[in-house]
């Protein structure tokens, strides 16, 4: 099923937030969490422009790490206190449309 691309984006969003919250990760390791979700219509390189504007905006910030596999280095994110408050908002919102969406179609009868 596709989904629209704003709407993606917006949910992209907390969802990476919401990962990240768990404990530091890496960019990779976000989109197999995802994935591992069910997380609809993730390509690989679909969440790095995501981190990016998360880290610009001040939400998450990173760190440099060698890998344990012995590979090049990864960046690690980890929630800032605005990282925090944004997702605390975005859930808050979510719960909000979520409620809002599922007592609408509760009552919406589909026709053919």
């Amino acid at each position: 099923m596709s989904i629209s691309n704003q709407m993606m984006k917006g949910l992209l969003d907390g969802a990476i937030l919401g990962l990240i919250s768990q404990g530091e990760t890496y960019g990779y390791e976000i989109l197999d969490k995802l994935k591992s979700q069910q997380f609809p219509e993730i390509s690989d390189g679909s969440i790095y422009p995501v981190l990016l504007r998360l880290n610009k905006n001040g939400y998450v910030t990173t760190i440099t790490k060698k890998s344990d596999t012995g590979g090049p280095k990864r960046k690690y994110y980890l929630l800032t206190e605005d990282g925090k408050k944004e997702l605390a908002n975005f859930k808050s919102k979510w719960n909000y449309l979520n409620n809002g969406m599922n007592n609408l179609m509760r009552s919406v009868d589909v026709v053919d």
